[in-house]
């Protein structure tokens, strides 16, 4: 299984999805995943993994996941040989697991080869990974379904995570 997953806070609370799926080109989730994680950390310039990362274990742990990719919004590597919420994460399960980061905005400094167009958006995604190399990350989300710029599963794991904010 290849996992999506994405968080959204309100306050001092994450809300976490992961939507599961087979095949690049799925068209669907197979399954889908949530968890609320309370008393997360504030939000630290620089140090977005702080609060992220414990709500993508958390998910990870409670529903026993061993997915054979992860995929994260955001980036894994940052310009500068800095590491990004990928990279935290990929270390923090020990690269049991490939995590490939599809960061929707550009960090500055991100080389050009990162980029990614997907349908006829002039606007490119930024691919980065762990465990995976970034050539065979980019085709991977390149194939997924969906005609724009952001996959359907990532669209619909996004709106997943927003929907558990909203309905708390």
């Amino acid at each position: 299984m290849l996992l999506a997953v994405d968080v959204h806070y309100s306050e001092e609370t994450g809300y976490v999805a992961g939507v599961g799926f087979h095949s690049w080109t799925d068209q669907s989730a197979i399954t889908t995943y949530s968890s609320t994680v309370t008393n997360i950390a504030a939000y630290t310039p620089g140090q977005f993994y702080k609060r992220e990362l414990p709500c993508i274990t958390q998910l990870l742990e409670k529903h026993a996941l061993t997915p054979a990719i992860i995929i994260v919004d955001g980036y894994v590597h940052l310009p500068g040989g800095k590491a990004g919420l990928g990279k935290h994460l990929f270390d923090s399960l020990q690269g049991a697991y490939p995590i490939i980061g599809v960061a929707k905005n550009l960090f500055p400094g991100t080389h050009p080869r990162h980029e990614l167009l997907r349908g006829s958006s002039q606007r490119p995604l930024y691919i980065t990974s762990e465990g995976i190399a970034t050539n065979e990350a980019k085709k991977h989300i390149a194939e997924m379904f969906g005609q724009n710029r952001i996959p359907a599963l990532l669209k619909q794991v996004d709106r997943l995570a927003r929907d558990g904010e909203k309905n708390q």
